[in-house]
């Protein structure tokens, strides 16, 4: 009788790397599930006939996993499109225009942190210069006329990498932030909720001058599920990765509701599913849901259950991981550059969508 893969412990050298330390001393509970994260990945997401979506939510680029994993990821052609909160790209800047961020601890005294204008994430510090001057750079971008319309977020995103970029290689400096590659290598970078965060509270800010920029958050649906729908429809497969939960989950997930509920295309949900998480599904709250809840929303193909992963892990430990993992194991792909192809993709849902009807 077969009772699953033999436990075969051994002692850990100092010379095992990531890849062997994953494959060999990842054995059980959330060590095992990130295991099979890692394997799932590089065995099967990998495969250049599938599209890969990313989200990003929590306070993941302050720590500076964004230019430290996100980044060769991206130039790697192992994500294709990104879901993420505004937070992630705004704090993602801060490095690309020169500013400094700090690693304390996070017993310290927020009253005197505050007296001496000092900014606090868990056990990050910055200056309160580094917020204001991010603004400032902010909002000299969109006063531009490339930004005087409605754009959905990826556009906005895009253009908004072409500045990061000029500053990054003005200042001469190797960071590379996520809004930077996702310019260069063609990756839409699209934000959930545009008006929560300091981005979208610039934007609101400059509105109020007159400036014509508007989000076109029924651009943003429409575009993701068309990723999603072209994908699925090329004989292809699309995988979600999710790092974190809230909002970003539901948005990259929705596509497919929104393909087979609102718009009344066939099909039958996400091929491959993983996510790291510290959220309980006992609560009720989207973020700890499963892919066997998602699957009964029609969020993910009932088939493809066995090729689903939830690590209950934090994600500043398991993404760090996956990245060596992945990039230690896999080729690089070409890059689907699925930016430049928004147009026709939305052309064929709109298509599609019409003859239908």
């Amino acid at each position: 009788m077969t009772y699953g893969v033999r436990l075969d412990p051994r002692p850990i050298s100092g010379e095992a790397s990531v890849r062997d330390l994953v494959d060999q001393f990842f054995f059980s509970y959330n060590a095992g599930r990130l295991r099979e994260a890692c394997q799932l990945f590089a065995r099967k997401l990998a495969q250049p006939d599938v599209t890969i979506g990313v989200t990003l939510s929590g306070a993941l680029t302050p720590t500076g996993l964004g230019a430290a994993a996100i980044v060769p990821l991206i130039r790697a052609g192992l994500i294709d499109w990104v879901v993420t909160t505004g937070a992630n790209l705004y704090h993602d800047m801060h490095r690309s225009l020169g500013f400094e961020l700090f690693g304390t601890t996070p017993f310290v005294d927020d009253a005197e942190l505050r007296e001496q204008k000092l900014i606090r994430i868990y056990d990050i510090l910055f200056h309160q210069d580094v917020l204001l001057k991010s603004d400032e750079f902010v909002r000299e971008c969109i006063r531009g006329p490339e930004f005087q319309r409605p754009m959905g977020t990826a556009e906005l995103h895009y253009l908004l990498g072409k500045y990061t970029q000029a500053r990054e290689r003005a200042l001469g400096t190797e960071y590379v932030s996520i809004l930077t590659a996702a310019y260069e290598c063609g990756v839409p970078l699209y934000t959930s909720s545009p008006g929560d965060s300091t981005l979208g509270m610039n934007v609101a800010a400059l509105v109020l001058e007159g400036n014509q920029l508007r989000f076109d958050v029924e651009r943003d649906v429409n575009e993701t599920t068309a990723i999603v729908y072209n994908a699925k429809k090329q004989d292809g497969k699309s995988a979600v990765v999710i790092l974190g939960g809230g909002s970003p989950k539901n948005f990259i997930l929705q596509t497919e509701p929104q393909i087979q509920e609102i718009l009344g295309l066939d099909e039958k949900g996400h091929d491959y599913f993983i996510q790291f998480t510290d959220a309980r599904p006992d609560t009720g709250g989207l973020s700890g849901a499963t892919p066997s809840e998602a699957m009964t929303w029609g969020k993910i193909d009932p088939r493809q259950l066995p090729d689903t992963v939830v690590c209950y892990c934090d994600s500043t430990i398991a993404l760090p991981i996956l990245a060596a993992y992945t990039l230690a194991t896999v080729e690089p792909r070409p890059l689907k550059r699925l930016y430049e192809q928004r147009d026709a993709l939305l052309e064929t849902l709109q298509s599609n969508y019409r003859q239908k009807g």
